[in-house]
């Protein structure tokens, strides 16, 4: 009854105004009323998607400010997929893991030694890649999960250098060892479409290449597939998990089996991202399975925002943007002025990026997308206030 009364409120509203013109409350509404739905969020990350290329590396003006280019948008979605994956584990479960590195660093080995010796497909190299990652993150996770806390953590960490330090010289012939693998040749897609060719018309415009489109695909897919295990059974007992493990035991869930599919969901999208690594560069560099790349995909989750779907992978386009544009910025002047404030100041991209995160977590504790939605709440409180 509620509803149909204010739905009719609305109405009269509206035709008050001039009949024809729906009010904003009720627009406010009807979004609100589909935008957590799954068809609207895929859609809107399509959209998203087929114009970040565009707007970054070719769009006149806001292309030319922002420095961008085509690789590095590719390489974007690449660690956002990762950053995802990332985040079930963090900011839905509740583990933190150092060693995430492996199943990423496992995952780009694994695509490029499949590449020089058994086919250089690029779906070939993907789902080798993934596989090789899942099955790890089953192994990992099933000795990792028996300790919980900073202990779950740490050993995490140990296995991941572990890793690292195998490839560096036990495994060295099907490595690289410390030059890492190289010489890595990828196949065109479907025996007919090179990456790195142009996408023919408008797709050309908007989207760039063929290795860009690739990883595109994968970056909704992996979107949608964590929308759809948030809204599902298992994402509900993730965040029970999360706010209390030991209440979720005493209602009988087996907190345990659901930590461990946790991690290996979330090792599968890194082994997703990191053979999609090795397709966009061809070459894999043993620094992939250090635990600096554990500690980047922290940052980069913690500062877009974790428990969030997108937060994530705005902090990974942060993160790169900072590591890749603004390092190369030698001289930085004055706006709109030729007085030179800092010079080399790309060596200071570090500190910068420092100086960001900490920002935006003492402004947006949730990070920049809890920030958003944040500032997003505010305004239509405010404006349902004096609307009322």
């Amino acid at each position: 009854m509620s509803d149909r009364n204010t739905t009719g409120e609305g109405s009269a509203n509206a035709t008050s105004d001039g009949g024809a013109v729906i009010s904003d409350g009720s627009l406010v509404a009807r979004w609100e009323a589909v935008r957590e739905r799954e068809v609207t969020v895929v859609g809107l990350t399509v959209i998203a998607v087929a114009l970040f290329p565009w707007l970054f590396s070719r769009a006149p003006v806001v292309s030319d400010l922002l420095l961008g280019y085509q690789s590095l948008a590719t390489l974007m979605l690449i660690w956002g997929i990762f950053a995802v994956g990332f985040d079930l584990l963090l900011g839905y479960t509740g583990l933190l893991s150092f060693g995430h590195a492996a199943f990423w660093g496992g995952a780009a080995y694994v695509a490029g030694i499949v590449a020089n010796n058994v086919s250089a497909d690029p779906i070939v190299m993907v789902v080798s890649g993934t596989v090789f990652a899942i099955l790890l993150a089953w192994v990992l996770g099933f000795l990792s999960l028996r300790r919980g806390g900073i202990y779950f953590s740490i050993l995490t960490l140990a296995f991941g250098q572990m890793l690292y330090y195998m490839s560096a010289a036990p495994l060295a012939f099907l490595t690289g060892g410390e030059n890492g693998l190289t010489g890595i040749s990828v196949g065109a897609l479907f025996g007919q479409f090179h990456l790195e060719s142009e996408l023919p018309s408008v797709a050309g415009t908007l989207l760039g290449n063929w290795m860009y489109l690739f990883v595109a695909v994968f970056a909704v897919l992996a979107v949608a597939a964590a929308y759809r295990i948030l809204n599902s059974p298992y994402g509900m007992v993730f965040r029970a998990i999360r706010e209390n493990e030991q209440r979720a035991e005493f209602v009988g869930l087996n907190v345990w089996r659901y930590k461990l599919m946790a991690f290996i969901i979330s090792g599968a999208f890194a082994g997703v991202a990191g053979s999609l690594f090795t397709i966009h560069g061809s070459y894999v560099p043993l620094q992939s399975l250090y635990w600096t790349e554990s500690g980047e995909i922290v940052i980069m989750t913690v500062l877009g925002g974790t428990a969030s779907l997108f937060g994530p992978i705005a902090g990974a386009g942060l993160y790169l943007y900072v590591e890749n544009i603004v390092s190369g910025v030698q001289t930085l002047y004055l706006p709109f002025t030729q007085v030179v404030l800092v010079q080399d100041f790309g060596t200071y991209w570090h500190l910068l990026l420092g100086l960001v995160f900490v920002v935006v977590i003492w402004v947006a504790p949730s990070g920049i997308w809890g920030g958003v939605s944040d500032l997003r709440s505010s305004v239509r409180d405010l404006v349902g206030g004096d609307r009322r």
